[in-house]
C-alpha cells in the first residue's frame, strides 16, 4: 500500500510538473520544489529556507523556491528519486543517501579523512579552489544532478544502550546506518552489524530492540528524541555528517547564468556561517537532551582508541575504488589532495 501511495503522488507530481513546465521555464517567474531530508527546524529545512529567502529578495520575487521538510514528499530515497527526475527542482540531502544515485559520492563515507577540527573552513576551501568539486560535479550531471556546494552538519554519534570505549565494545552490534555500502563496510570493520534503516523508523526500532545502535548526528538525536530509548552518546570523531545541496541539472541549465551563479555563491558562503551555526545549535541540543533525561552519558573515545578505530577505518579505503563506480580512484586521490591543500592554505 505503501509503495503504491508513493506511485500515485510522484505520477500526480510528475503530472503537475509537465503542465507547468513551460510556464517555468521560458517565464519570468521560476517556482521551484526543494525537498529537505530533514525536519523543520533542523540543519538542512532551515538552510533551505535560508536559500530560498535570499533568492526571492536577489531576484526581485521571481524566483520563488517552496521548502519542503522530511515526510512531506516522501522518504529520503524518495527525494532524491524526484530530484532526479525533475519533479522537485532542488533535493537536499546526506553523502549517503544521494551516493545511491551517484555512488562516487560515497567519497564522504569515508572515515578519518577530514581533520578533528575547522572542517567548514576545509570544505569551504575545498569548494573554492579543489579539485574534488569539478569531478564530482561531472558524476552528479551523468545521473541528472548538480551538486552545489558541501555543508557540514556536525560530528556524527554513536548512540548505545551500553557503553563503547574502545572498538571492541562494538562488536555484533546491530547499527543502524544510512543507505551506504560502503558506509557499512567501515562500520563492519569496527566489528559492529550495520543495519540500514529508514530515518523515520530508527525509534521504534530502537525501542523495540530491533537495532541496538543508530548513527546521527547530534540535532537529529535531540529531534527525533533517540536519547530516550539509548543511554549512551559516543564520539568516535570519524565522520563529519556532510550534506549536499543538490539541483535538477536541466532545470539549473535552464537558468540564466547570473542565477546558476548566485545559486552557487549562496551555498558556497553559506558553509561556514552553517558550521557556525551548528556548532551552537548542537550545544543546545546536548543540554537539551541532558535536562531531559540526566542519566544519558556523553563521551569522547581516547586518542589510544582512535587509533583502533582509524587503522580498522583505513583497511576499507580501496574498496572505494570498487564501489564508487568509475573515476573513483580519480576522486579518492583528489580529494585527498584537497585535504591537504586546504590544511596547508589555512596553517593547520
Amino acid at each position: 500500500m505503501k509503495k503504491l501511495i508513493t506511485s500515485v503522488l510522484i505520477c500526480m507530481l510528475v503530472l503537475t510538473a509537465s503542465l507547468a513546465f513551460a510556464a517555468q521555464y521560458k517565464g519570468d517567474s521560476i517556482q521551484a520544489k526543494l525537498a529537505s531530508e530533514e525536519i523543520e527546524g533542523d540543519f538542512m529545512t532551515v538552510w533551505a529556507k535560508n536559500f530560498a529567502e535570499h533568492m526571492k529578495k536577489w531576484s526581485d520575487g521571481k524566483i520563488d523556491v517552496e521548502v519542503y521538510p522530511y515526510g512531506t514528499l516522501g522518504a529520503s530515497g524518495d527525494i532524491n528519486e524526484l530530484a532526479q527526475m525533475g519533479v522537485v527542482q532542488f533535493v537536499f540531502s546526506d553523502y549517503a543517501w544521494i551516493s545511491s544515485f551517484v555512488p562516487q559520492a560515497q567519497v564522504f563515507t569515508l572515515n578519518y579523512l577530514f581533520p578533528s577540527e575547522n572542517v567548514p573552513e576545509i570544505l569551504h576551501w575545498m569548494v573554492k579552489n579543489g579539485k574534488l568539486m569539478p569531478l564530482l560535479e561531472k558524476k552528479f550531471r551523468a545521473n541528472g544532478l548538480v551538486p552545489l556546494s558541501i555543508m557540514f552538519e556536525g560530528w556524527q554519534w554513536v548512540t548505545s544502550k551500553t557503553p563503547i570505549e574502545k572498538m571492541a565494545d562494538m562488536k555484533g552490534l546491530k547499527t543502524r546506518l544510512m543507505s551506504s555500502k560502503l558506509l557499512v563496510e567501515g562500520y563492519k570493520a569496527y566489528g559492529a552489524s550495520p543495519t540500514p534503516m529508514s530515518y523515520g523508523e530508527v525509534y521504534s526500532g530502537l525501542q523495540m530492540g530491533l537495532i541496538d545502535s543508530q548513527v546521527n548526528p547530534l540535532f537529529a538525536d535531540n529531534s527525533m528524541k533517540f536519547y530516550e530509548v539509548q543511554d549512551h552518546f559516543t564520539q568516535l570523531k570519524n565522520e563529519p555528517f556532510i550534506g549536499i545541496p543538490t539541483v535538477n541539472a536541466q532545470f539549473f541549465d535552464s537558468l540564466t547564468p547570473e542565477a546558476q551563479a548566485e545559486m552557487r555563491k549562496f551555498w558556497t558562503e553559506s558553509i561556514v556561517p552553517a558550521g557556525k551555526w551548528i556548532t551552537e545549535r548542537n550545544k543546545k541540543d546536548m543540554e537539551e537532551i541532558k535536562k531531559a533525561r540526566p542519566e544519558v552519558k556523553f563521551s569522547t573515545i581516547s586518542p589510544e582508541a582512535i587509533k583502533e578505530f582509524k587503522a580498522a577505518a583505513e583497511t576499507v579505503y580501496p574498496q572505494f575504488v570498487k564501489m564508487g563506480g568509475e573515476g573513483s580512484q580519480e576522486i579518492l586521490d583528489a580529494f585527498l589532495q584537497d585535504i591537504k591543500d586546504a590544511k596547508q592554505a589555512l596553517g593547520m
